[in-house]
């Protein structure tokens, strides 16, 4: 009901820098949470950041002072700016959105992800 777009990586110099943008559409109700996870050693998927609707942001370890959540509700788009880019942040990286229908009495949550974009740093 709801379809994600990234943006397209790409490749990027370590030290470089990369903004991904991801929106939302179709059939929403009112998007909640959004952010960005990635593949890791041990896991699935790791949280690189996540922002929810009023601003409040959370960062996996790896990414902390060096990639910065944001978002604009009207367009129903999240940002990530990624900054001083190591080689070990190459990775498909996957956008998260929560999508909240709400009822009087009850509400239904949807999560929705992204097809991912590939972000490589090399040299």
């Amino acid at each position: 009901q709801v379809q994600l777009v990234e943006s397209e990586g790409g490749l990027v110099q370590p030290g470089g820098s990369l903004r991904l943008s991801c929106a939302a559409s179709g059939s929403i109700f009112s998007i909640d949470d959004m952010g960005w996870y990635r593949p890791a050693p041990g896991q699935e998927r790791e949280l690189v950041a996540s922002i929810t609707r009023d601003g409040s942001t959370n960062y996996g370890d790896s990414v902390k002072d060096r990639f910065t959540i944001s978002r604009d509700n009207d367009k129903n788009t999240v940002y990530l700016q990624m900054n001083s880019l190591k080689p070990e942040d190459t990775a498909v990286y996957y956008c998260k959105t929560v999508d909240k229908e709400k009822r009087f009495t009850w509400s239904r949550v949807r999560v929705y992800w992204g097809q991912g974009t590939q972000v490589t740093v090399s040299s």
